[in-house]
């Protein structure tokens, strides 16, 4: 059985503020880390049924890489649930809610601009 590991570094500041975050991977073609302005982590704790979460993002991390970052994350879960369940109309609902969050969040945005 062949081993995988991922390593992940988060540089704080004093305030325990993510500076910066890199991350490598034993079965990947990159020279050296990763650098990344955000992160989410889950495991799901099968005797709890409890899902473990880390979320990190730093400082540079701007609002509307955060509403890219979401939008393509609630995408990406909802092939993930595809691949897992066969089932496509939670899945296009799925896909339609990471839209409709990514159209709001632009609108938000176009308001704010203007005022």
């Amino acid at each position: 059985m062949k081993k995988s590991s991922i390593h992940i570094d988060v540089l704080l500041d004093q305030d325990k503020v993510p500076e910066q975050i890199s991350w490598n991977a034993t079965d990947t073609t990159a020279d050296s880390a990763r650098k990344a302005k955000a992160m989410m982590l889950a495991f799901w704790d099968g005797a709890d049924k409890t899902a473990l979460r880390i979320d990190l993002w730093t400082k540079e991390m701007m609002v509307d890489e955060m509403a890219d970052f979401f939008y393509q994350t609630l995408m990406t879960m909802a092939e993930t649930f595809q691949r897992a369940t066969q089932d496509k109309e939670l899945v296009g609902d799925m896909k339609g809610f990471a839209r409709d969050f990514y159209n709001k969040f632009r609108e938000h945005q176009l308001k704010e601009n203007k005022a």
